[in-house]
């Protein structure tokens, strides 16, 4: 009886004290490594979203055709974007076809609506690979103006890529590279000369003569320029280009020839 009794409370206690560990350690030994592993990825992903110097894909961009087309500026795929490009770190871009927006006209209006207030910079840019393509595109500047976009138009893959290069590329350049000068042009000021000479040939303005020195880096270097590296040039069409050249390779004319006739 003694040795019965004896046992009873100590099997009972053994059992409470298992029961206690058990309650005690179980919840908390899995959950710590978890919480832990979810912030640091949080974080890794958070820091080369801000500080990476690639654009940002979202990945249903990955068969679109503009990808390789891009040279100047290194890409990544991202699937925590919600544009189709990210070339800064408060500017987002959504990328439209005027041939597929034909088809899934109400595609583009869903999405500058779900990106209206992510932003600083929200950019729609659009290849316009249709022929009749101005009631569309008066619609969609419309929306553009509605939910606060920037409209870029281009005509061509190699043109839309070299929009999305220009933009990253300049993402950390001051913003007096592009300013108009307050006080009046100085004749010193190799930026100003060139203004001055450029912008007499038809059609070419002061943001022209920018985006030529930029990507070709003296006057010499665009002289040299072919037909084909002009036109990839952002707002050079084949127009403007054509004219520019012409400016740059026409032989100077004479006009007093017919007196010098017999």
């Amino acid at each position: 009886m003694n040795s019965s009794s004896v046992n009873d409370p100590v099997t009972t206690n053994t059992s409470n004290n298992d029961n206690n560990v058990t309650t005690t350690t179980a919840p908390s030994s899995p959950s710590t490594p978890f919480n832990t592993a979810t912030a640091t990825t949080a974080t890794s992903t958070t820091k080369r979203k801000t500080f990476g110097n690639a654009i940002l894909v979202n990945p249903a961009q990955q068969k679109n055709p503009l990808l390789r087309c891009i040279h100047n500026v290194p890409y990544e795929f991202d699937d925590t974007i919600k544009p189709d490009y990210v070339v800064g770190a408060t500017t987002g871009v959504l990328y439209l076809s005027l041939r597929y927006h034909r088809l899934y006209p109400s595609y583009i209006f869903e999405r500058m609506a779900a990106l209206s207030r992510m932003y600083v910079l929200k950019i729609l840019l659009v290849l316009v690979d249709t022929d009749d393509h101005h009631s569309a595109l008066r619609e969609l500047n419309h929306s553009c103006l509605t939910y606060h976009f920037t409209l870029m138009l281009s005509w061509s893959h190699d043109e839309t890529a070299r929009y999305l290069e220009t933009y990253k590329a300049f993402e950390s350049k001051p913003d007096d590279l592009i300013r108009e000068k307050v006080n009046g042009p100085d004749d010193n000021d190799y930026l100003a000369k060139m203004t001055d000479t450029l912008t007499n040939v038809r059609t070419v303005n002061k943001t022209d003569v920018v985006t030529l020195l930029s990507t070709f880096g003296s006057f010499q270097g665009i002289t040299k320029a072919s037909s084909h590296e002009l036109g990839l040039c952002p707002g050079f069409g084949e127009l403007k280009v054509k004219r520019l050249q012409q400016a740059l390779t026409q032989p100077f004319i004479i006009h007093d020839q017919q007196q010098q006739k017999p």
